[in-house]
């Protein structure tokens, strides 16, 4: 029996449409993650793009658990001597652009490299409810129901 290898030309992606809110982030992430990758089909193929598209609205409003709201601490470097700068979840998810918190959650989840990169640009994040994609027809995955982890009791 041989292995079975999905050919890039073979592959059908469908769109995903996840409602983020009060979902936990990096639970959250772990399952965009596995569907950008298409570790959720049975014809996964580590080396092709085989995951489906993923839209998530509603991303200013996932939750923490723990002290991790306050806590935890987004670094970068800007490329210049004593350039590491740093910013809390709670100023990235108060601030301009609170998509960017469930973005890094689900880059840093996604192998680096070329295919990574490829497979981040499946990924649409949205802030607030609306989104430009209902031409695609998106399929509704609630996440709060595959755990009861998933969702935040407050």
């Amino acid at each position: 029996m041989a292995t079975f290898s999905q050919k890039p030309a073979d592959v059908v992606k469908k769109w995903v449409l996840i409602d983020a809110e009060g979902l936990v982030v990096g639970r959250l992430a772990t399952v965009i993650a596995n569907h950008l990758r298409g570790k959720h089909k049975p014809t996964f193929t580590p080396h092709v793009d085989d995951g489906d598209n993923v839209i998530v609205i509603n991303a200013d409003k996932v939750v923490f658990t723990g002290k991790k709201y306050t806590d935890k601490v987004y670094y970068w470097h800007t490329g210049h001597p004593g350039g590491i700068k740093e910013r809390t979840a709670r100023q990235l998810l108060e601030g301009r652009f609170p998509e960017r918190v469930v973005e890094k959650a689900v880059e840093r989840m996604i192998p680096r490299g070329p295919l990574g990169r490829r497979q981040m640009k499946n990924l649409r994040v949205y802030a607030g409810t609306e989104h430009p994609h209902a031409a695609q027809q998106p399929v509704t995955l609630d996440v709060a129901k595959l755990n009861s982890k998933n969702k935040r009791a407050s």
